[in-house]
């Protein structure tokens, strides 16, 4: 299982599932991360957190915490 955070940047990945429970994966899902959907890595904060993606034409920032819960192929 390979997650969102373990993606090498300027790469473009497929989210197959998204592990969390209620709040979490609500709030991971309302910001567009939804299954099947295509995730380029933009950039990586220095000290590695968090990440800026773009999914559906948007930028987005993550915390590897939620990073971590998208797994990925």
């Amino acid at each position: 299982m390979k997650t969102l955070k373990e993606a090498a940047i300027g790469s473009t990945v497929k989210v197959v599932r998204l592990h969390g429970e209620g709040a979490v994966k609500r709030r991971i899902m309302d910001m567009g991360i939804t299954k099947n959907v295509d995730v380029y890595i933009r950039k990586v904060a220095p000290l590695g957190d968090p990440m800026e993606v773009t999914v559906r034409g948007y930028e987005l920032s993550l915390r590897k915490a939620d990073a971590e819960m998208i797994e990925i192929v």
